[in-house]
Parts: C-alpha cells; structure tokens; sequence
C-alpha cells in the first residue's frame, strides 16, 4: 500500500473515530452494537451525533480539535515548539469549547508557564495519567515517524507533558508515536511494541508491558477507560481481534466509558493499517468542524488529507482547486443511476444523492455527498475494497428511493468505471455487457485505464 494512503489514513481515521464515539461517551458496554446490529448504509449510518452534549453526526471532539492545534504549530513553526502549542492550547480553552478534559483545562488555566503548568498540577497531587494528551498524538506521530524511533518517542514525551505531568501519560503516548510509526511502513503493531518497551522508563515498564501485551483484554483494566493505559491497551486489543477499520471502531465504541478517545486513538491505529480506502466513506464524508478560538475554517475530509501529506513531508502542498469542465448535464444510465462530471453534478438537482470520485473544491449543498478516495491511474492498490464501499453505499441510498448520480472530473474513467460495476453487481452483467451498457447511453465514458478495467473482470468473476 502507498504510504501516503496509510498516512491520510491514520489522520482521518482518528478523527473519524473520535465522530463515531462521541454519541456514546460515557454510555455502557454494547450500545452501539444494541443500536447498529449490522453496517449502517444510506443516509442514517453509525455516523450518529448525539449524545450528551448534542454533537452533530460527524462532528469531531477536543480530541481532534487540540489534534489539529499541535498539527498546525509543527508545520508553521517547522518543528516542536512547546511555548507555541501550548499558547494555542490555551488559546481554544478561553474560547470556551463545548467538551474538555478536566486536567488540561486545569493546567490551561492555572496561570503558570508551559514549562511548569503541567508538572504543578500533579505536584499539588492531582491524578495527571489520563488520555487527554494521547488522543491529540496522532499529527506529531506522522510528522517525526520519518526520523525514527527515539526522536518519534522523545518528541511524545516532551508533547505530553505540556498538560500531563505524570510521566506514565508521556510513555503511552511514546508507545502509540512507534507503533504507528511502524504501521505506516506496514508493519506489525506488537512488533513495534515489542522493540520500544526496553525505551520505556523503567519505573513504568512493566505496567505498560502488561497492558499492551497480546493477552491482555479491556476487562482486565484496572482503571476505567478514561485512563491512558486501557486507552492504548484497548487499542491493541482492537487491532489485534479484527481485520477492518469498521471491524475495530465497532469493537471499542461497544465498550463504552470515554468512547470518543478510544475509538479516536484506535482509530489512528486502524486507519494507519487500512489506508484512507479502508475507512467507510459513510464515515469520512460527514467529517466536520470547527476549532473555537480559531473559527477562520472549518475543517472537513479534504483539509484532513492535506494536512496529512503536509505532516509527512508534502509541506508544498495546497488545497487543490479543480479546473472548470465542460458541464455535462446528469444522464441516467441504470435505473435510478445517474452520471455526470464535475461541474454538471456540482449544479444538478439538490434532491440527488452525490458520489465524488473525483476532488472536487468542496461540498456541492446536496444533502448527502460521498467522497471515495480514487485516482485516475494505477496507484488504487485498495481499487476492490473502494468498489465494494462505494457499491455497497449507492446500493442502500437506492433501496431509500434516492436517486443517486455519479461523477468524476471529466464523468469518464472513474465514473464509468462505477457504473459498469454497478451493472454487473446488479444485473449480473459481464464486464464487456456493462461497458456496451453504460456506452450507449453516455458516451463520454473512458476505457483507458487498464487497472479499472482488471477490476471490473475481477467484480465480474466474484458474482
């Protein structure tokens, strides 16, 4: 897998999971899976809102809000500058978020310097080993995993430790720095595991050996999830009991307590295993929201992978902005299927329920707009599992009455390649039937790409 799509992965997986759980913070075992038995397709999906505090569904939390303000302090200052982050920290907790830890807003607001705050907090014998400086890790991960394992680990300690004291915090989160360090070359996460305890610090070893040991299980905590080692030991245990993103979220919102930081912090994991195209588009596609104290922007899926890319190195990126096209108006092609580019989809009727496969500059204003992650060339290494989301997704909002429309920049390769294989998952068409199909009725569809076209044979042979 292309490692840009494992980085994009960990970011936006971590701020998916931080949307998902949020609904069921602080609710009990079992109750996502009491309200979604089975994959939520359609325009009601597990990407809920809710919850005590009312979030909206896709909707991100403290977690990834302070996640974005270490993000943003490392590129722009090009490095770790703790007195910057820990202004911009203090920053968004005067500006009153709705949801915030009680030890950082405790150590944001005491008055004291960064270099101090935290550290008085614990001296004047507060309980300082919490998730809170965990679940924000995931950009400082991505931007130091290409220096290494001790400057990954080092850098966690000292991010850490702005607003928790206690070194135990520092370790976890120097742990998760190496293990998605490794994931992101795709390697294995006890592997990771297993070459950074002897970094540890010795007095708080065994206590993290224990909890990220392959044994270990989210019962056997002694410390409720709001805790930095089940946190991270909950994590692993996720990873390790499934195969999918969906597959792992799924297994740490059912364990209720701080559903939003686990989920978020499995969600990095996740995401960095599965790539961006193993996410649900369901999920990545209703990501939404604003920073308080910094409300200039507000952030969804396409700033994410950016930012992503940015933290990996890419910092000459920009926010594309796509080229007019020629409008093509929307055509049906299979009943209750629609095609079009860029342009002519961004001006059809709102009552259409949009796929992009294609970046697009922003949301259109329809109600509901899909975003599958797919290039135009051979670099789709995840192309089935994409067809499979995408299909899966036009397949329920179909069986609600919507009619959906498909498009890419030009409403050629990409789409046709949509369309064909909606044709031979629906009707049981062969590849060649498929294409002679959606040919006849739109004829802007493109042939060219030859990785497409060994997908759909592919789709075609799995019935």
């Amino acid at each position: 897998m292309d490692r840009q799509h494992r980085v994009m992965g960990a970011l936006v997986g971590s701020a998916v999971g931080d949307a998902l759980g949020a609904p069921f913070e602080f609710g009990p075992p079992g109750a996502f899976s009491a309200r979604f038995p089975t994959a939520a397709r359609g325009t009601a999906t597990e990407m809920c809102g809710g919850g005590s505090l009312g979030w909206e569904p896709g909707e991100f939390t403290d977690d990834t809000q302070t996640a974005l303000l270490l993000a943003q302090s490392l590129l722009e200052r090009d490095g770790l500058d703790e007195a910057d982050v820990f202004g911009r920290f203090q920053r968004w907790a005067q500006a009153g978020p709705p949801d915030i830890g009680v030890q950082t807003s405790a150590v944001l607001g005491s008055g004291l310097p960064w270099d101090t705050a935290a550290a008085e907090h614990v001296r004047a014998g507060h309980r300082a080993a919490g998730n809170g400086s965990l679940m924000r890790a995931t950009p400082a991960a991505l931007f130091f995993a290409r220096a290494g394992q001790r400057v990954t680990m080092d850098a966690a300690r000292r991010i850490s430790a702005l607003t928790h004291g206690d070194p135990a915090a520092g370790e976890g989160c120097a742990l998760f720095h190496e293990v998605l360090r490794v994931l992101l070359g795709g390697g294995d996460a006890d592997d990771a595991v297993a070459g950074a305890l002897p970094l540890v610090a010795e007095q708080h070893r065994t206590k993290w050996a224990r909890v990220c040991d392959p044994g270990w299980r989210p019962e056997d905590a002694t410390e409720g999830n709001g805790a930095v080692w089940p946190t991270l030991g909950s994590a692993l245990w996720a990873l390790r009991r499934s195969t999918t993103f969906e597959e792992a979220l799924r297994l740490v919102v059912d364990l209720g307590g701080d559903t939003d930081t686990v989920a978020c912090v499995t969600g990095a994991l996740a995401g960095a295993r599965a790539g961006i195209t193993g996410i649900p588009v369901r999920w990545t596609s209703v990501l939404h929201e604003y920073v308080p104290g910094f409300a200039d922007r507000t952030w969804e899926l396409r700033d994410l992978q950016l930012l992503a890319a940015q933290l990996d190195g890419a910092r000459h990126l920009r926010l594309h902005e796509p080229a007019a096209t020629a409008g093509l108006p929307a055509t049906e092609v299979a009943p209750g299927v629609w095609a079009a580019d860029l342009d002519g989809a961004r001006r059809s009727d709102r009552d259409f329920a949009v796929v992009s496969l294609c970046r697009t500059g922003g949301r259109f204003g329809h109600e509901v707009q899909r975003f599958a992650y797919l290039t135009d060339d051979d670099s789709n290494t995840e192309l089935a599992t994409v067809l499979d989301d995408v299909l899966g997704d036009v397949a329920a909002l179909r069986a609600e009455g919507r009619r959906v429309l498909v498009h890419c920049h030009a409403g050629a390769s990409r789409t046709g390649l949509v369309l064909r294989a909606w044709l031979v998952r629906e009707e049981g068409l062969s590849a060649e039937e498929a294409t002679q199909r959606v040919a006849a009725v739109w004829p802007h569809l493109g042939t060219w790409n030859g990785s497409f076209s060994a997908a759909l044979e592919d789709l075609a042979r799995r019935g």
